[in-house]
């Protein structure tokens, strides 16, 4: 696909950034786009590899070698057809996904891979744009009524599938506005609110009906939807945090992430009631995990104003280049440098935090550590060992908890009758997606446990399948890889 020696005439171009002394004063997106014509360079690096394994990495199957070649040839508006065919929400993985389609492209085996990511940006960017992507209002009603409980990811493009299927749609969103972790956790600077807005209008002139600050299990017993809708597609994500037990873990100033970031998103859309707010400004703040949450509140944090940010993962330091036991084109766990680790954070590896310290009044004040080392054997889980020795006190007035997530909360599941795994997920096959309740399905991290954005659309679409077939026998609705065009 794309042009036959694309990929030995150019090297692979990214977008670039504005200057960090820039982009630190607010909370804007600040990449900085291509010429169009650099762009059509990049579709033409993906090579006539014969077996696409991006197809593989994408956890949607998006048609990667199709799209890339539609825009070489300047026919965007079919790229974007391509494109919206196996993927509701292009502009948020455009966005925010780790590209696992980049690390198993072909050509990233001996060069650098093919930008797919920002190939499909600049795609979806386009045809919003040029008023290529409308609402398609369903022209058969099947009379089913579907009930989905959150509008993350999963549960919007769950949303969208069923509600193109003919079903009635009613969407339930516990928080204030739409959108999820998308909304309420994804800092403005890696993507602005207006761009979920703009897909929600969408959503809504298709018949999809979306009720918020409703809860299910609180304000609507699950029962109570069980019995007003023909299905449930639980899509509320893994929104248990991981706590870190250890003295002091109650001190004023020890804050889970994900009280930090929804607290600022809402700052930024111009809330005033925010409760006791959570600020940076002018405080050492130490950041608790290295992923991609951990990266968001340094972010957050330099531009609150902090004096100090620093970053503790308790891994070891990764290679920049692909670990040997981790060989294409499977996912590496390679060293990943995000804009916001740039910005000013200072990160230490294989750190261990042992204690927090607070003063007289209860406030945070410092905390300890020690340096730590996994022991490694052949067929046993390695074994975390502390380095004697190496115990050390940092002064901060703010540590925040990156830890991830232990799973879902289980009200909904306990109403139901619902079973669980050991880490509280609810438990579903990927044959079907349903739980042990006939009518009941779960997509997402729901179902999964704590992922990636990409993934969760790809399971609220296959969940919309299997709950077509359960309402009416069969469904046309596609599987993951199945084009289902014209989709724009």
């Amino acid at each position: 696909m794309g042009k036959t020696t694309g990929f030995m005439e150019f090297e692979r171009k990214d977008e670039t950034y504005a200057p960090v002394q820039e982009r630190v004063k607010n909370y804007k997106e600040f990449t900085q786009p291509l010429k169009e014509a650099d762009i059509q360079n990049q579709g033409a690096r993906c090579m006539d590899c014969g077996i696409p394994f991006c197809h593989s990495g994408c956890p949607l199957g998006n048609l990667i070698p199709d799209f890339n070649d539609a825009v070489y040839q300047g026919k965007w508006q079919k790229a974007a057809e391509i494109l919206h065919s196996t993927n509701n929400f292009p502009e948020f993985t455009g966005r925010l996904c780790p590209a696992p389609c980049e690390e198993a492209c072909v050509l990233g085996i001996n060069e650098d891979p093919v930008s797919i990511e920002n190939i499909e940006k600049n795609i979806v960017e386009k045809a919003f744009e040029n008023n290529w992507i409308s609402a398609k209002i369903p022209t058969n009603a099947t009379g089913k009524k579907v009930a989905i409980v959150g509008s993350g990811p999963s549960g919007l493009a769950a949303a969208q599938q069923l509600n193109r299927a003919g079903h009635e749609v009613t969407v339930f969103e516990r928080d204030e506005k739409l959108g999820g972790l998308l909304r309420y956790g994804i800092p403005d600077f890696k993507m602005e609110k207006h761009i979920i807005d703009r897909r929600i209008n969408i959503l809504e002139e298709e018949g999809i009906l979306f009720k918020t600050n409703t809860e299910i299990g609180v304000d609507i017993t699950a029962d109570k939807l069980k019995e007003e809708f023909d299905a449930i597609v639980l899509c509320g994500g893994a929104t248990v945090k991981r706590n870190l037990p250890i003295p002091g873990s109650d001190l004023k100033g020890v804050v889970q992430a994900m009280d930090f970031l929804p607290q600022n998103n809402r700052r930024v859309d111009g809330i005033k009631e925010l409760g006791e707010e959570i600020l940076a400004t002018n405080k050492d703040v130490i950041v608790i995990g290295g992923g991609d949450t951990g990266s968001d509140c340094i972010g957050t944090s330099i531009r609150h104003g902090a004096t100090s940010v620093t970053n503790f993962e308790i891994m070891p330091m990764a290679t920049k280049d692909r670990p040997e036991h981790q060989p294409w084109p499977f996912w590496p766990m390679r060293l990943r440098t995000s804009t916001s680790h740039k910005e000013g954070a200072e990160r230490f590896f294989s750190i261990s935090t042992k204690e927090f310290i607070g003063d007289e009044e209860g406030n945070l004040k410092a905390l300890k550590t020690v340096e730590v080392e996994w022991e490694i054997k052949q067929g046993q889980r390695p074994v975390l060992k502390e380095v004697p020795g190496t115990e050390k006190e940092w002064k901060t007035q703010l540590a925040l908890l990156a830890l991830g997530f232990t799973g879902s909360e289980t009200t909904v599941a306990e109403q139901l009758g619902l079973e669980m795994d050991m880490r509280t997920n609810i438990k579903a096959s990927e044959a079907n997606y349903k739980t042990n309740i006939p009518g009941v399905f779960v997509a997402g991290d729901q179902r999964r446990g704590q992922s990636l954005i990409v993934w969760a659309i790809s399971e609220g679409r296959q969940a919309a399948h299997h709950v077509d077939t359960f309402l009416m026998g069969s469904s046309e609705l596609p599987l993951k890889g199945e084009g289902d065009l014209p989709r724009v």
